[in-house]
């Protein structure tokens, strides 16, 4: 295997220094990048192109992140949205092009090229290790990913770290308490109290906001239809008081759902089939939400509130 590509799998990047230690001098490391045999990441960091364009946005930032860890040391540490990703937190609306930053040795807050630099109190035991990578700690950092986002992101970012148990949400409210006066952070205090671990993934997240927007009831996540003890399937989305029950839809769902050589029909006609029994058994009205739905909130109100209105 080419030594480079070994470092890179091991890395994540390779640098200007390793490729001049396998023997490639100033001018070859130019015409490779040239070339687009090797792509660089950001200054001095390289990667080749077929390992950068495999992954997706998140996976992308993450090998940013572990260049500019590599280039700056034990000065900084990842924080807001830069720390949510090498937490494992899902994000959504956020600027990724950007590695976000804290300094621990005091040095002043700056854009610089592809680094926000943050300056702010840090005291030792807010800096915690993920995956090899100091962060800060999770619940401020969501908080700060959050702070510098819309309400709607906000929200995404908390639900993802309470469902994954990256934090709970009595760290969340205790450091929320501690950066009530931040700033940036007013527009927090909605999705911090809306925040629900239940929510497990962004759509779900992003129809809890349009629900909360639109002045729609708030359903119950996750709920469980029985009949005689016996459980019959599980929706995102309840409003029991109401007959209805919800799902949101996004194409990833029914990719976890495949097994190998499954055809991708049957997996929708078995949904199908769930939902038509879920419906018999507990005479409600159901919505299915895409991600389309969700970028037009007033047009799905419209179309929860009919169904509402009807099973009235």
């Amino acid at each position: 295997m080419d030594p480079l590509r070994a470092i890179c799998l091991e890395l994540g990047f390779f640098t200007r220094a390793h490729a001049r230690d396998a023997g490639y001098d100033d001018r070859a490391i130019t015409r490779e990048h040239r070339a687009g045999r090797w792509r660089r990441m950001r200054r001095g960091y390289y990667t080749f192109p077929d390992l950068w364009d495999d992954v997706g946005d998140e996976q992308r930032h993450l090998l940013r992140c572990r260049a500019v860890v590599d280039a700056l040391g034990d000065k900084v540490a990842l924080s807001h949205v830069s720390a949510c990703v090498a937490l494992g937190v899902e994000v959504w609306g956020v600027d990724l092009e950007r590695v976000h930053v804290t300094r621990l040795d005091g040095a002043a807050g700056r854009i610089e090229g592809d680094v926000v630099h943050h300056e702010g109190l840090v005291t030792d035991d807010e800096v915690v290790d993920a995956g090899g990578l100091r962060v800060l700690t999770p619940a401020r950092c969501v908080l700060e990913a959050g702070s510098s986002s819309s309400p709607e992101a906000a929200l995404v970012v908390l639900n993802s770290a309470l469902n994954r148990s990256v934090c709970t949400m009595s760290e969340i409210g205790n450091q929320f308490d501690l950066m009530a006066h931040w700033p940036r952070t007013r527009h927090l205090h909605v999705p911090v109290r809306m925040a629900d671990g239940r929510a497990e993934s962004v759509g779900e997240s992003r129809g809890l906001w349009l629900f909360w927007v639109e002045h729609l009831p708030a359903p119950v996540l996750q709920y469980e239809v029985r009949v005689d003890g016996e459980l019959l399937g599980r929706t995102d989305y309840a409003w029991p008081k109401l007959r209805g029950l919800g799902e949101f839809d996004g194409r990833q769902k029914y990719g976890r759902l495949l097994t190998p050589g499954q055809d991708p029909g049957e997996v929708v006609f078995r949904e199908k089939r769930r939902e038509d029994r879920l419906r018999e058994a507990t005479g409600s009205w159901m919505i299915r939400l895409v991600w389309s739905d969700l970028d037009h909130p007033a047009r799905t109100a419209q179309r929860l509130r009919r169904l509402i209105a009807d099973a009235g």
